[in-house]
């Protein structure tokens, strides 16, 4: 009994074993790594180089995509629409994919250096101050339970859209309690009563807040769509300097700005572009969302970066590959110039999600010029076989030679650009 029992075993281990290693043996493993799920834009096609030359792959719809080439292994889109296709080894069915077709979509790449100027919903408190009483040094902001980061919206029923408007607020209620309506922690409203205290100074009434309305900076256009004038730049949210929480956009614009200098970046000290742009400088577009992927808006009118003025096809997560890559930026005045980077590593992601791409800069021109990757190239277009695949956006600080990026159909989202909206409207019709 005991000796049957392990042969028993010794057989299962062998079989597993066997079952592990066919992972391993090529032709199969070829097979294992054939997607359940195909996306391609129209009038391109997608390669399945890898399958052993016996492949046989059969389309249900036709009409959808076609299979062509030596091999018969390269899938080309024909129109808009979802169908199967079946992998079979001779006349074996292996493997099912649903292949999908969306609408071709060009955007025209950026690099561009910008100014951005936001002003912010409502007013933001970024900090306490001591009102010098009669009675002593004290903070009513505090004291009534307003918090740094908190926005405040409303003052005793008035809409409260810029720091002229609190003074007013404050000049108007005398000794009087003030109703504040705050934005607290995702945008939950908050109603407090501040009693505003006497300065023994200048006899003013004050409410012990350092506020502020609007924020401005530097970062790297990304792509815009030509037919809606929409764009995309930076890649990430932008904070506020002081409570490093993300600024809740009212509106505000974009203008060009010149890169005069960089502080290149080392090992723990991410360096930056120094870069400016005149108070009056004509605003190019407009500012009306900021997120986890950047800023967003419209176009006055057309751009170009000077290298590439024609609109270029899009690449999702799953065409995006390891390897040699281009990053379009500016380092010196308006001239935006293409750089060699490498695509280290592609996060597969179902969902939105920042850092979805890894890349080093292999450039020497750009290394010797900024170390890497520096603050204000954030936005920066990240462009692989002719397709935008998404943007630079952090740094690592211990290595400013490689940094993250994320994936451009999460930034096409934000945008208010929807590539999967004819899907949507067929499944709806049907």
């Amino acid at each position: 009994m005991l000796k049957s029992e392990v042969v028993r075993r010794t057989i299962g281990l062998v079989l597993l074993g066997f079952l592990i290693s066919l992972g391993f043996f090529k032709p199969v493993h070829n097979y294992l790594v054939i997607p359940h799920h195909m996306t391609i834009f129209s009038h391109q096609a997608s390669a399945l180089s890898s399958l052993p030359s016996h492949t046989h792959l059969s389309i249900k719809d036709p009409k959808v995509v076609s299979v062509s080439g030596s091999a018969g292994h390269t899938v080309s889109a024909q129109h808009t629409g979802t169908t199967a296709m079946t992998v079979s080894s001779g006349h074996i069915p292996i493997k099912k994919v649903d292949v999908r077709v969306l609408p071709d979509i060009r955007l025209v790449p950026g690099g561009e250096s910008i100014g951005i100027k936001l002003n912010s919903v409502g007013v933001l408190v970024v900090g306490y101050h001591l009102v010098d009483t009669e009675q002593g040094e004290k903070s009513p902001g505090e004291t009534a339970g307003v918090k740094v980061g908190d926005i405040i919206t409303k003052i005793n029923d008035k809409n409260i859209e810029k720091m002229a408007d609190v003074k007013n607020a404050i000049t108007d209620a005398g000794d009087k309690p003030l109703k504040l309506v705050v934005l607290r922690d995702d945008n939950v409203k908050k109603k407090l009563t501040l009693q505003p205290l006497k300065d023994k100074n200048d006899q003013h009434y004050r409410i012990g807040l350092y506020i502020r309305d609007s924020a401005a900076g530097i970062g790297t256009m990304t792509f815009y769509e030509p037919k809606s004038g929409k764009y995309g730049a930076l890649g990430h949210v932008i904070s506020d300097i002081d409570t490093k929480e993300p600024i809740h956009v009212y509106n505000g614009e974009i203008v060009r700005s010149t890169v005069s200098a960089i502080d290149k970046g080392k090992d723990g000290h991410p360096g930056e572009k120094i870069a400016s742009f005149p108070a009056n400088e004509k605003p190019i577009g407009n500012v009306n969302k900021n997120t986890p992927f950047g800023i967003f808006g419209k176009l006055n009118h057309g751009l170009s970066n000077g290298i590439m003025k024609k609109g270029l096809p899009i690449a999702l997560e799953d065409e995006v590959k390891e390897g040699p890559a281009k990053i379009l930026t500016v380092v010196d005045g308006k001239k935006v110039q293409a750089f060699d980077v490498t695509v280290l590593n592609s996060v597969k992601q179902d969902i939105p999600a920042t850092k979805g791409l890894v890349i080093k800069v292999t450039d020497p021109e750009l290394l010797n010029k900024t170390g890497g990757i520096v603050q204000g190239m954030s936005g920066s277009p990240i462009i692989q076989n002719g397709k935008i695949i998404g943007a630079v956006t952090h740094v690592f600080v211990n290595d400013p030679t490689s940094g993250y990026g994320c994936h451009i159909e999460w930034m096409l989202k934000e945008a208010g650009i929807d590539i999967y909206k004819d899907q949507a409207k067929k499944k709806e019709a049907s």
